[in-house]
């Protein structure tokens, strides 16, 4: 399981508070957060107040749609979170804002917003990268010293570690990234987007009592994961698959349900997310890995990595859903 450690912060000690408001929208959700640089060092997260775009089983969210979402919900979701915060606009040092990567058209209408209140308040505006940003949130809520970052999201997959004064990319994925894989198996068997696709391909898997044969596709550091979603996909359309996981009269326990293809894709796609960290902290000599982004909240993947890296006389840090999306 995560754990927790205090670091000394490595930037000069402020001479005052300092508040910062971050607005972070590059996928499906529109978030608001204040956090409080304190003259000691440390800091504090003040609010962390987040609104998502929810489309119906079977669907994706599509990159107008969801633009729309957070131009609807931004001045709402800041308004709670200034509130939760217990401060003023007028209070802020500086507005902060996803630069990216990301989805073009949200991105687009978080920076309108940011540099509007910018504009309208005077404060500078600080472009953060989203990937730096889960890493640094993660360094920072976790107390993880020097770690081998393993960054997994609906729109990324790498394996990270800071050396000479930058973030490198020692592995990823070579086509989709592991949480688009998830998302767009959920949206094959028709599970519910509500509070998201992975959690529910998660609990689905709690209940899988077969490992079916599903390719194994790590190339050194890389993995490839577009082959196992198409194979995983085929077993829907086996004559053994019963897609409300009920045996038939003349069945025989020879049966495969969703919640068997969901542990399945699981068990494979994260064995192999663990096996390219594990050469990754051979590689550096690293004894700390810190799991990053919306899939880093999934507990099976934590487990998982917590026993490579116990065997190892290692540690794991993780975010849980509030830090890590």
């Amino acid at each position: 399981m995560p754990g927790q450690l205090r670091r000394k912060a490595p930037l000069p000690v402020p001479e005052r508070p300092f508040l910062a408001l971050g607005l972070e929208g590059s996928a499906n959700k529109f978030g608001a957060g204040v956090i409080k640089h304190s003259e000691n060092g440390s800091t504090s997260v003040l609010s962390n107040i987040r609104h998502t775009y929810i489309t119906p089983p079977g669907e994706g969210f599509q990159p107008r749609d969801t633009a729309l979402h957070h131009r609807e919900w931004a001045l709402k979701v800041i308004k709670q979170c200034l509130i939760q915060a217990g401060v003023s606009i007028h209070d802020l040092d500086c507005i902060c804002f996803t630069k990216g990567p990301g989805m073009g058209a949200p991105l687009q209408s978080v920076a309108i917003v940011a540099r509007m209140l910018a504009l309208m308040f005077d404060k500078p505006l600080v472009g953060v990268n989203h990937c730096v940003g889960h890493i640094e949130m993660g360094r920072e809520i976790t107390g993880a010293q020097n770690p081998v970052v393993l960054y997994v999201s609906g729109g990324n997959t790498q394996v990270i570690a800071y050396s000479r004064q930058c973030y490198r990319i020692f592995g990823e994925t070579l086509d989709i990234a592991v949480g688009n894989c998830l998302d767009r198996f959920a949206r094959v068997i028709d599970l519910s987007n509500d509070p998201s696709p992975g959690y529910n391909i998660e609990q689905e898997a709690k209940r899988g009592k077969r490992l079916l044969p599903l390719p194994y596709a790590t190339k050194g550091m890389d993995i490839s994961l577009s082959g196992i979603l198409t194979s995983v996909e085929a077993y829907t359309m086996d004559k053994r698959f019963r897609r409300d996981g009920k045996p038939r009269e003349n069945d025989n326990d020879d049966i495969i349900t969703p919640a068997d293809l969901c542990f399945s894709l699981q068990e494979t796609v994260f064995a192999m997310l663990v096996e390219i960290t594990e050469r990754a902290m051979a590689h550096i000599g690293s004894k700390e890995v810190l799991i990053v982004g919306g899939v880093g909240c999934n507990e099976r993947l934590q487990d998982m990595m917590g026993i490579m890296a116990k065997e190892r006389g290692g540690q794991v840090f993780a975010t849980d859903e509030r830090e890590a999306k």
